[in-house]
């Protein structure tokens, strides 16, 4: 996992062949001016755009979720929102399969820590992380880039 400021964001560049297209895009872009919706930004990366109300801890919990096929940059756009992170390789209790489809799979671990983000930060999630996004109270605008690795 990494948690740093957009404005620091081509420091990581080279850790993913597409992570200088995403970047570049977020750095383009009005992210609040971003409609709810999906859409491709380039091959291989894509977005996702909502708008939700913000969710306790113990309900996001129910989602703790990482995924194989696909790298998250998370940005928080409006809103406070909190995340649950614990590492991959320390959860034991998978919640079902892994769905292939959705490149998602769920587990009944418990985070080990969370934080905040605040507006002009991200976190990239890698499949090593299992993250619990979208606490917060509120509505909470966030945008997931989704990095095919």
């Amino acid at each position: 996992m990494i948690i740093d400021t957009l404005a620091s964001a081509e420091k990581y560049y080279g850790l993913h062949k597409n992570f200088k297209v995403a970047f570049e895009y977020l750095a383009s872009h009005d992210l609040a001016a971003l409609e709810v919706g999906k859409f491709e930004i380039a091959d291989g990366v894509k977005a996702i755009v909502s708008d939700n109300e913000g969710k306790t801890a113990e309900v996001a919990a129910e989602k703790f979720e990482c995924h194989n096929k696909n790298i998250d940059i998370q940005v928080c756009i409006r809103g406070n929102e909190t995340i649950g992170w614990k590492p991959r390789i320390d959860c034991t209790n998978p919640k079902g399969e892994y769905n292939d489809e959705k490149d998602v799979l769920f587990y009944a671990d418990a985070p080990d820590m969370h934080f905040a983000l605040k507006g002009g930060q991200f976190v990239i999630f890698f499949p090593e992380d299992v993250h619990a996004p979208m606490i917060g109270e509120g509505l909470i605008k966030k945008l997931v880039v989704k990095v095919k690795i």
